[in-house]
């Protein structure tokens, strides 16, 4: 058998230490599911040695009544952004639920005659990346029916900093639900026992909650992901570089959507610089309609930058949204309503209008961090970075 689960690379050395996801720890939690009915929340991502934990767990005679899908779908295969539909596994025959669509908390009719919900999904570890939101949701949806939630737990690739304004929850949304930074430096199952343990959940209910943590994982760990997370992050340069790029999303910036190499770029047509240029074009499963498909973008290509630096940096890098917030003539059209949900604050836009340098305006947030870190602090599984 294959190993496909990705390897430790140490921030003080190399070797090379498998890190298992808690889904790999199968003894661990085949007990708490025997003879209970069972919905799985999975994705493309949802892999055990490259086979699907769905299909791992029907080969052990679980009893999968259905099947949750985040964005992207199920198999990974819905562009950003796009109205993920119920349907039926093709493979197993089991119904998929939707929680990318109209709904996107589970009805007390999805969760009839389901006795525990299975998370398993591999994150990037940013605020605004949805897959957190759905697990908040769902923790909720149980909490309300009386459902058990196990958090199979999997490392975090942007786990081993802490950056970013912490969310004023006066901008709550589904790219950002609850009081945290935009990098916060947490897996899933430790950002699951806070959202609990912090009564983050809508009434301050408390699911019935169960986390498998990982093996040979702490935030020093630099995790390199054996299988892209969504089709937009297709590398580690790409994983690393979203915390800071997905800012672009809220302005009239494009980042390299529709292209080989999204989150990897920045640029729009009327960039003054046109030493570099792409061009973004429909890419079913990706990018359907990017924006200015068909159009030739300007502007800065961010391929070359070791990913050692991004590992080494350890934190957002604002240099290029104030760059290119100045190189685009500082147009009253810059910033759209999306980058204040994104952002989860008001300040950082109004920051960046005022000419504030990117000290100035990461000092702003300190205050914040430290009071996140302190809670934080009460629910980490592993080592810390710190």
């Amino acid at each position: 058998m294959i190993l496909l689960t990705a390897f430790a690379i140490s921030s003080t050395s190399y070797s090379r230490t498998p890190v298992l996801p808690g889904s790999y720890d199968i003894q661990a939690y085949l007990p708490l599911i025997k003879g209970k009915k069972i919905a799985i929340i999975a994705n493309q991502t949802s892999v055990i040695d490259g086979v699907h934990l769905v299909d791992t767990l029907l080969s052990l005679g679980a009893d999968i009544s259905k099947i949750f899908c985040p964005e992207h779908g199920f198999r990974g295969e819905v562009a950003e952004g796009l109205t993920v539909k119920d349907q039926v596994d093709t493979r197993t025959g089991l119904p998929i639920v939707s929680l990318y669509g109209k709904r996107k908390k589970p009805l007390p009719s999805d969760l009839e005659g389901v006795d525990i919900v299975i998370y398993d999904i591999q994150d990037v570890g940013v605020r605004f990346y949805t897959y957190i939101s759905t697990l908040h949701l769902v923790m909720e949806a149980c909490a309300e029916q009386g459902k058990q939630v196990l958090v199979l737990d999997r490392p975090n690739p942007n786990g081993f900093y802490i950056d970013g304004p912490v969310l004023d929850t006066a901008y709550r949304s589904f790219v950002g639900m609850d009081p945290i930074p935009v990098v916060y430096g947490m897996t899933p199952g430790e950002y699951a026992k806070m959202v609990n343990g912090e009564g983050w959940l809508a009434g301050g209910v408390q699911c019935d909650l169960t986390v498998i943590p990982c093996r040979h994982y702490t935030h020093k760990t630099y995790y390199e992901l054996p299988v892209k997370p969504s089709p937009n992050l297709p590398t580690m340069r790409s994983v690393y570089l979203y915390p800071s790029l997905c800012f672009f999303e809220g302005t009239i910036m494009s980042i390299g959507r529709g292209t080989d190499f999204p989150f990897e770029v920045y640029g729009h047509p009327d960039y003054p610089d046109h030493m570099f240029s792409f061009t973004p074009e429909s890419k079913p499963g990706a990018s359907v309609n990017p924006k200015y498909k068909g159009q030739t973008c300007y502007g800065v290509d961010l391929r070359n930058i070791p990913v050692r630096f991004l590992r080494d940096n350890k934190h957002l890098i604002l240099d290029w949204l104030i760059d290119a917030w100045k190189e685009m003539g500082k147009r009253d059209d810059f910033f759209n309503a999306y980058f204040v949900k994104l952002a989860g604050t008001a300040p950082l836009e109004q920051q960046i209008e005022a000419g504030k340098d990117k000290y100035t305006i990461r000092w702003s947030w300190e205050k914040d961090i430290d009071k996140f870190k302190k809670i934080r602090k009460k629910y980490l599984l592993y080592p810390d970075f710190e």
